[in-house]
This record gives C-alpha cells, sequence and structure tokens, in this order.
C-alpha cells in the first residue's frame, strides 16, 4: 500500500518569506454568517513558501513554468544526507546513489530554523563539484530544505538552469525518507505563465 509524505510548508498569512520579497497576505473576506459563503483571498509571490524555480528566474529564458511538461515535475526520487554540511560537496558513493532523471532531494536538516532569519542569512551551500556531478547525471530536479542551493550571485542555481535543471526549495519532513529505498515525488506547480510556482511537493512511498 502506497504511503504519502507531504514535503510542505504551510501557506499561511505573514510567512517567511525571502529577504526583499512581498509579505504574504491570506485574509478571510467573506463570512459564513454574514455572506452567505466563505472565501479566502491570497496575496502571494511564487517564490513563498515551497515552490518551483524554472531557468527564467536566472537567465535568459522564454519558457514559463506551465508550458514545461508535467512529466518534468514527477519521477523517482533520491535521498541524500547532507546534514552538518556547511558546504555540500559531492562523495564517490553518489556516483551509484545518483541516477539519470531523478529527482534528488538534499537533507540538510535545515528546515528546523523555517521562520527564523538564519534560514535565509546562514544555510548552507552546494558545490560547484556536486552541482557538476548532478549535472553530468542528467537529474531532472533538485530538491532541498533550505531557501536555495547558494547566495548571491546565485551562481549554482545558474550553472543548473543552464542545464534545463529544474530547482525545488523550501522542503519539509526529509527526515521521513531517510529509510525510504523506494519512492517517487510528485511537485505539481500551479498552470501559471510565470517563472516560478508554488507547489504541493509529496513523497510517494512505494
Amino acid at each position: 500500500m502506497k504511503r504519502f509524505i507531504d514535503l510542505s510548508q504551510d501557506i499561511i498569512d505573514s510567512m517567511p518569506v525571502y529577504p526583499g520579497d512581498d509579505a504574504v497576505t491570506l485574509y478571510q473576506n467573506k463570512c459564513l454568517d454574514k455572506d452567505g459563503y466563505t472565501s479566502f483571498n491570497l496575496g502571494i509571490g511564487m517564490h513563498g513558501g515551497t515552490h518551483i524555480d524554472t531557468p527564467m528566474h536566472l537567465i535568459n529564458h522564454e519558457t514559463f513554468i506551465n508550458e514545461i511538461p508535467l512529466d518534468r515535475f514527477a519521477g523517482k526520487g533520491c535521498l541524500l544526507d547532507v546534514r552538518n554540511e556547511k558546504i555540500i560537496g559531492f562523495k564517490q558513493e553518489y556516483i551509484d546513489i545518483v541516477k539519470e532523471n531523478d529527482i534528488v532531494l538534499l537533507f540538510t536538516n535545515y528546515s528546523e530554523y523555517y521562520g527564523r532569519d538564519e534560514y535565509y542569512t546562514n544555510h548552507p551551500v552546494i558545490s560547484e563539484d556536486l552541482a557538476d556531478f548532478l549535472i553530468e547525471k542528467n537529474i531532472k530536479m533538485l530538491g532541498i530544505d533550505m531557501p536555495s542551493p547558494d547566495m548571491y550571485p546565485f551562481e549554482i542555481h545558474k550553472k543548473m538552469f543552464k542545464h534545463n535543471i529544474l530547482i525545488l526549495e523550501n522542503l519539509a519532513n526529509l527526515s521521513d525518507l531517510i529509510n525510504a529505498d523506494n519512492f517517487e515525488i510528485i511537485a505539481f506547480p500551479l498552470k501559471i505563465r510565470a517563472e516560478a510556482s508554488l507547489v504541493r511537493a509529496v513523497a510517494v512511498l512505494l
């Protein structure tokens, strides 16, 4: 029997956002007792909470996220345990673990700082050699439990994007996958004409 694990952050009013991004607003604008129905309004950028970045975000690329085939957002998952690594580097053992077209998740456990300033200012970063390895393996997507794989000027972002690798950010609950041998990731974006999208990321244990 399949088991589903939610890997997404909750979307709530005034939730954490990347420094400089607009604040998130979520409020109830209609009440059942007064208006006859209940309704909520949401104001949020496409990089709030758990979301996917596409190449258009940082390089000259003309494809919006709603134009990317759906099969790019689902596939076999692969978890690398990189806890306590400030600079996340390549290891020889990854050669046999990571396969072509995998959705590779990096478990840093940094999601425990979500909501604090340090989550955005002091998170780990991915090394050039690990990025090059993932590109050579031709993975489908990179998923991380932190806000970014790098810091300004975002060269790792750009390197991955130039090889058409999507980046799934602000994941949660990756600890639930530590002992999972076989799982798939599903992270469908909104059908929105934008460079990124909020997603409900889910792991399916097989």
